[in-house]
């Protein structure tokens, strides 16, 4: 029935022009949200599938999943999905991916289009904060979803726990006797969530107490260059710090490009520690927290695949482990 319904049936059902369902379908950033909730809704209660898309996938006679993520803005969620890549082995998959610009904004209509379209058997997101319209969306269109790093009660997740990640930093720097802390964190345009380099902020703070007072603390864009201008700012307090949490690693390569500026010693005067432990981290010696990102991409993909085989999963919360790996920095 679903593939009967036809773009010209959405378009009046939603009072707008084919060009304008189109738009949604295709490139929905260029439509006005309120009109593409409008096409959406219309496309929801139709049951509308694209005809040439419907036509493809039954020649094929496989499934398509969709994977979301900012992949663009951060190299570690390649990482993730080579994990969901080496996990499909012989299943009959079909892997759309979809880019977003970053983390630290809020969830774009792109995201919102994905389930509407009904060209997904299932659906992984990556690392984005979700609006509760998106999240009802998703329910009732009953599209099979997994979240990874932005975990939401209705949804089963594949998670990291960030806060535990900054205890961990925070409790090696004191037992290494450091007392002054610095914080390098990315900023946020939306604070609609909680964002990791928030709850890694919190874990950290909770270990050392005053020790990392509100000016210790700098929100950067995700780039070296600022990172490295925040810590010489850092640098320049009364009280520096002796020891700089960043972020991820690439923000602690530009606080380790600020030591090297001022000819300091690491870790003698300063010590530096990331998070991930990318390939950078392992290009510059640098501490760091390792994040199983293979593993997380694996588990992902096998907790969709229970949801689209029908398995009972009761919305479960996988949580990961995560490792200090100690290097040159720290």
């Amino acid at each position: 029935m679903t593939d009967k319904v036809t773009i010209y049936e959405v378009a009046a059902r939603a009072g707008v022009s084919i060009s304008t369902v189109s738009l949604v379908l295709n490139s929905p950033t260029r439509v006005r949200q309120a009109t593409r909730e409008r096409v959406l809704t219309a496309a929801d209660e139709l049951g509308f599938v694209p005809k040439a898309d419907a036509v493809t996938r039954a020649r094929k006679g496989v499934g398509r999943i969709g994977v979301i993520a900012p992949f663009s803005s951060y190299p570690s969620f390649s990482r993730r999905l080579a994990g969901v890549f080496a996990a499909i082995g012989a299943e009959a998959l079909e892997v759309v991916v979809f880019d977003q610009q970053s983390a630290a904004s809020a969830s774009s209509p792109l995201l919102a289009s994905l389930p509407i379209t009904r060209r997904l058997d299932g659906l992984i997101i990556m690392g984005l904060p979700l609006e509760d319209a998106v999240v009802e969306r998703l329910r009732a269109q009953r599209l099979p979803t997994v979240v990874l790093d932005s975990p939401r009660p209705r949804f089963e997740a594949v998670v990291t726990d960030d806060e535990a990640g900054g205890e961990l930093v925070a409790r090696y720097l004191a037992e290494r006797g450091h007392r002054r802390f610095g914080y390098v964190g990315e900023a946020q345009r939306s604070h609609a969530y909680v964002s990791p380099s928030e709850s890694r902020l919190a874990g950290f703070r909770r270990v050392v107490d005053g020790g990392l007072p509100d000016e210790a603390v700098r929100l950067v864009r995700h780039d070296v260059g600022q990172a490295r201008a925040a810590t010489h700012e850092l640098l320049d307090l009364a009280d520096p710090p002796t020891a700089i949490f960043a972020h991820d690693d690439t923000l602690a390569g530009g606080v380790l490009a600020a030591a090297r500026d001022r000819g300091l010693a690491v870790p003698g005067d300063l010590a530096v520690v990331g998070f991930d432990d990318s390939d950078l981290a392992q290009a510059l010696d640098l501490t760091t927290v390792r994040q199983p990102f293979e593993e997380s991409g694996r588990l992902a993909l096998r907790a969709l695949l229970d949801q689209m085989q029908g398995s009972p999963t009761g919305r479960r919360t996988t949580v990961l482990d995560l490792e200090l790996v100690v290097r040159a920095t720290a």
